[in-house]
């Protein structure tokens, strides 16, 4: 006796629901989970205003957008300004955000000083002072967050608050190995493709890598005392798979910063503002009062 319409209908509904179940489990299996990706760099966010400021004899390289209370977005160790765009096109609504490739980074030159956050730190005041603020608060990732704690101790002055994603305030802070990562070395190569197409010197990016790597071999190197010192409110911020900052190292740094918050983020690594702009974005604008 032939099925009935409805009953052969429900049998191929089971069996769709079925098979996408099982393609929905197969893929879950094969997909990396979320803080072994590096998503895509974001495009510049549009309406950026760019310049370049002779700054400590370079060419400082910067966009602004947005207008408020201004914010101050550093990027990591070899790339750009263009990593943080999802924080951009959060903060521009409430705020005047300044991006910056740091010296040596992106569209940004350099000069044959040795490389020092002190230097870098430097060079954030200086653009400061041509951009005519006198005070802002501080959003960095990984290198760029070193140069925001070294902000907040070398010129408390000018930093309202701070946010440390990614950092490290000693050089055994970070793990052994780390461009041996997947991820990180996927980062990497990365970096060199974009360097080649951004750089004022796109030919010399083993040249900048071996300068930078002095930096890192011996720096950030600073005391308890020195983290005590800072005055400035800071969210100490990171991913709970990150590649590169060692988990006690993080939580250390929140103990020893006089009233210091800790975050961190489900499921991310050194890259969370990629992996979930979301969370970072929200613990951002809760942190700065926006949300």
């Amino acid at each position: 006796m032939p099925a009935k319409p409805q009953s052969r209908l429900l049998r191929f509904f089971l069996f769709a629901c079925t098979a996408l179940a099982m393609h929905h489990a197969q893929a879950q299996v094969q997909s990396p989970p979320r803080w072994q990706t590096l998503p895509p760099t974001p495009a510049p966010v549009v309406g950026e205003q760019t310049g370049r400021a002779d700054v400590n004899g370079i060419h400082l390289y910067y966009a602004t957008i947005g207008r408020g209370s201004p914010v101050i977005l550093l990027h990591g160790g070899l790339a750009n300004s263009d990593y943080l765009g999802n924080q951009v096109r959060a903060l521009m609504k409430r705020h005047k955000v300044v991006v910056v490739d740091s010296r040596g980074h992106g569209r940004s030159s350099r000069d044959t000083r040795p490389f020092g956050y002190d230097l870098m730190a430097d060079d954030v005041v200086a653009l400061m002072d041509k951009l005519h603020l006198q005070k802002a608060d501080v959003v960095g990732w990984s290198d760029g967050a070193i140069i925001g704690l070294d902000l907040a101790i070398r010129h408390p002055e000018r930093v309202g608050k701070v946010v440390a994603f990614a950092a490290n305030t000693k050089t055994d802070g970070v793990i052994e190995g780390v461009e041996k990562n997947p991820t990180f070395a996927a980062f990497i190569k990365r970096a060199g493709e974009e360097y080649r197409r951004l750089s004022p010197t796109p030919k010399e990016y083993d040249a900048f890598v071996e300068q930078i790597s002095h930096m890192w071999a011996s720096q950030p190197n600073w005391t308890d005392d020195q983290l005590k010192s800072i005055r400035s409110p800071v969210l100490v911020l990171d991913g709970d798979h990150d590649e590169a900052i060692k988990r006690a190292h993080t939580e250390y740094i929140a103990a020893t910063i006089p009233g210091a918050a800790l975050a961190i983020l489900p499921d991310t690594s050194h890259f969370a503002f990629l992996q979930d702009p979301a969370a970072f974005n929200f613990a951002v604008l809760h942190f700065l009062g926006d949300e």
